[in-house]
C-alpha cells in the first residue's frame, strides 16, 4: 500500500502524552499499537477478514472518478531530495541482519495453481506469487533477471510476455490494462479508501500530490518481479518493519487491499474476471501477512522511531548542509545504509537520506542534505534547522553495504550528495583494517559542488589503498560514467553507485560494459530517487 505517514501526535509508542517532541522513555515492553508483544507471538497476528470487492455490504457510496484525494488548499509542491523509503525491489547484497521467515514468507517458496475465488481477504497465506502493495517507496537494488528461453516460433514475444506462474500472468495482465489510466486508478483507490475508511485519512500527508504516483510505481515494479520470491520476501519484510513509523497497524491492511482491488476491477474491467480477482486477493493477502509478521517481530526488539537532536549544522554551499544529530538511544546501522527522516515543520512527511559516516563511537549520525526547489524537507533541513532542533528517524534500511568476507576491490561512484554513503563505505573498510583497493570517483557539475573533496583527499592521504578522482562535468570532456569506464577494466571489483537517478542509470550501463556482472553492482534506488524528487 502507498505508505501512510504517521501523525505527529503521540500514538502510544513515545512513552508519554504531549506530542512527539517529548523524549521517549525506554520501553520495557513492546508498545501497544496493535502489533505482537512478548505475550503474543508475532506469528499469531492475523488481519481481520473483510468484505471482498464485488460483494458490497453497507458502506458509503463509492466516489466519482474525478473525486479529489487531497484536501482543499493542499500544497502541490514537489517532494524533497532524498530517498523515499520503500517501494523498489532491493538488490541482492550482504544483509544488515537476518530475520526468521514468517509463515507467510515461507509460503512464498512454493507456487500452486490458483484456487477458487475467496469470500474475503482472509489472512491464510496462499502459496501464490505476490506483488508488493502500493506503499511509500523502499530501496531499489534490482538484481539482474535471467532471460527466459526464447521460443523458436513466431509467437516468441507473446510467450515471453505471458511467462510466469498463473497468478503472475493474471496480475500482469491487469497491470497492462490499467497502465494507460494510472492517474485515474490511483485517484480512485485513495478516494475509495478515504470514503469507506475515513479514520485512515489522518495517517496520510495533508497533500497527496506526491503520494499518489507511488502506488502505481510500486505495483508496476512488483509486476515486473512478481516471481522473484526470494527478493520479494526480503523486500516485504523490510517494508513491514519500515511501516511501523507511519503508525500502520495490522487492521489497516484489509481495508487497503479491498480498495486496491476495487480500483483495479473498475479500470481493468475489460479483462477482469473471478480468476483475476482471486489472484490479486491471494497475492495481497500473502503480501500483507509477510509485512505484518515482520513488523510484529521487529516491535519486540526496536522502537518504531528514534528522536534525534541536531548538534551541528554545517553549511558547505548555499544549498548543501551537513547535519549531525544525536539519537535519544543507540541507533544500530551499517555503512552504506540510509534512514527515513521527519522534521517538526512538515509532520507526516518522511524523506530518506544516507548516513554520511560509518557507525561512530560517540553515536552521532551525519547526513548530507541538498535543498531542492520546492523541497519541503530538504529546504527545512538546510535553511531552517538549527542545533537544538528535534527530528525523528525511522529504522535503518538498505543493502548497499560492504561484503567483508571477500577481498575484491571496491569501485565507488558518487555524484553530488551521493558522496555521503561512499564516504561511509571508505570509513567502514578502514575500520575493518582491510587493505583492499578502493577507487572513488567523485562527480560534480562544477568545482564549487565538490563540497566534501577535502574530506575525501584527507582519507586518501591516510590510506594508501584509497584513490580519489574528482570528475567535474564543466571541465571534463566526459560525463562521470564515461570517465569511470575509461579508467577500467573493473571486472575484478564490486561496484557501488550513489547519486542522481540519471547518473545511476548511465553508470550501471557503463559498469556492465566494463565487465562488472550485474549482481556485483549495488546502487541506490532509482525509483525512490525519482519519487523523492531528487
Amino acid at each position: 500500500m502507498d505508505a501512510p505517514t504517521t501523525t505527529s501526535a503521540d500514538n502510544g509508542t513515545s512513552g508519554g502524552g504531549g506530542g512527539w517532541f517529548t523524549p521517549r522513555k525506554n520501553p520495557t515492553t513492546a508498545p501497544d499499537s496493535g502489533a505482537g508483544t512478548a505475550d503474543r507471538p508475532a506469528e499469531g497476528r492475523r488481519p481481520a477478514a473483510i468484505r471482498p470487492v464485488g460483494r458490497p455490504g453497507a458502506a458509503p457510496e463509492a466516489p466519482a472518478d474525478d473525486t479529489s484525494t487531497a484536501p482543499a488548499g493542499a500544497s502541490t509542491g514537489a517532494p524533497d531530495q532524498g530517498r523515499e523509503a520503500s517501494e523498489s525491489i532491493p538488490r541482492s547484497a550482504p544483509p544488515a541482519a537476518q530475520h526468521a521467515p514468517s509463515p507467510a514468507a515461507s509460503s512464498l517458496a512454493t507456487a500452486t495453481a490458483p484456487g477458487p475465488v475467496p469470500t474475503a481477504l482472509t489472512p491464510t497465506p496462499f502459496a501464490s506469487t505476490v506483488a508488493p502493495p502500493p506503499t511509500a517507496a523502499a530501496e531499489e537494488h534490482v538484481p539482474a533477471q535471467r532471460p527466459a528461453p526464447v521460443p523458436s516460433t513466431e509467437e516468441a514475444a507473446p510467450a515471453q510476455a505471458e511467462a510466469g506462474s498463473p497468478d503472475a500472468v493474471l496480475i500482469r495482465r491487469a497491470m497492462a490494462e490499467v497502465a494507460p489510466v494510472s492517474d485515474k486508478v490511483t485517484s480512485y483507490f485513495y478516494a475509495l479508501l478515504f470514503v469507506r475508511h475515513p479514520d485512515l485519512r489522518s495517517l496520510f500527508p495533508a497533500a497527496m500530490d506526491t503520494q499518489r504516483d507511488r502506488l502505481l510505481r510500486a505495483l508496476l515494479t512488483a509486476a515486473e518481479h512478481i516471481d522473484n520470491k526470494d527478493v520479494l520476501v526480503d523486500y516485504l519484510q523490510n517494508l513491514g518493519r519500515g511501516h511501523r513509523k507511519y503508525g500502520t497497524r495490522a487492521e489497516h491492511y484489509p481495508a487497503v487491499g479491498e480498495c486496491l482491488i476495487g480500483a483495479l476491477s473498475k479500470y481493468a474491467a475489460g479483462v477482469w474476471n473471478p480468476e483475476m480477482e482471486a489472484a490479486w486477493v491471494r497475492a495481497y493477502t500473502t503480501i500483507s501477512q509477510v509485512m505484518i509478521d515482520a513488523a510484529a517481530a521487529d516491535e519486540l526488539r526496536a522502537p518504531a522511531w528514534w528522536y534525534a537532536e541536531i548538534v551541528t549544522h554545517d553549511m558547505r554551499t548555499p544549498d548543501v548542509a551537513v547535519v549531525t544529530v544525536r539519537p535519544d538511544q543507540p541507533y544500530p546501522f551499517l555503512a552504506g545504509q540510509y534512514t527515513s527522516l521527519e522534521t517538526p515543520w512538515w509532520p507526516r512527511i518522511w524523506r530518506h537520506y544516507s548516513f554520511a559516516s560509518a557507525p561512530r563511537s560517540d553515536g552521532l549520525l551525519s547526513f548530507h542534505v541538498k535543498a531542492v526547489p520546492a523541497g519541503w524537507v530538504s529546504n527545512a533541513l538546510v535553511h531552517r534547522a538549527r542545533p537544538g532542533d528535534i527530528i525523528r528517524l525511522g529504522p535503518p534500511a538498505g543493502s548497499m553495504t560492504v561484503d567483508h568476507t571477500t577481498d575484491s576491490g571496491l569501485l565507488c561512484v558518487g555524484g553530488g550528495t551521493g558522496i555521503a554513503p561512499i564516504k561511509a563505505l571508505v570509513e567502514d573498510v578502514a575500520e575493518h583494517g582491510e587493505r583492499r583497493s578502493v577507487e572513488v570517483f567523485y562527480g560534480a557539475r562544477t568545482d564549487h559542488d565538490l563540497y566534501d573533496i577535502d574530506t575525501m583527499l584527507r582519507l586518501q592521504q591516510t590510506h594508501p589503498w584509497l584513490s580519489v578522482r574528482a570528475i567535474i562535468d564543466q571541465q571534463a570532456n566526459q560525463q562521470l560514467p564515461d570517465a569511470v569506464r575509461a579508467y577500467g577494466p573493473w571486472n575484478e571489483f564490486d561496484a557501488y553507485l550513489s547519486g542522481p537517478p540519471g547518473m545511476i542509470r548511465s553508470g550501471v550501463n557503463a559498469l556492465r560494459d566494463s565487465g562488472i556482472p550485474s549482481d556485483r553492482i549495488r546502487h541506490d534506488s532509482v525509483e525512490e530517487l525519482v519519487a523523492a524528487g531528487s
